[in-house]
């Protein structure tokens, strides 16, 4: 699984278990994921890779706002349903 700052990842475990997040940074075994709402930017969620899976999705990180990235996320959640 190769995770990338910005990529679009899905919540497979845990208390956000379905939820759609942004990569914010990773290594070989953890990232960290936000979703502008419960999990803003300035402090994300530290996610082992094994509990995310990808999306396929990309959102540009640089000069974004939590309120933008709420907005892509959700465009991006009704565009799959």
């Amino acid at each position: 699984m190769k995770l990338q700052k910005g990529s679009v990842v899905r919540a497979d475990a845990g208390r956000d278990c379905g939820g759609l997040f942004t990569v914010v940074s990773a290594d070989e075994t953890y990232c960290f994921i936000a979703d502008g709402k419960s999990r803003k930017l300035a402090s994300p969620k530290r996610k082992n890779i094994k509990h995310i899976s990808l999306t396929g999705g990309m959102i540009e990180l640089n000069d974004i706002t939590d309120k933008k990235l709420r907005k892509l996320l959700t465009d991006l959640r009704q565009g799959t349903e």
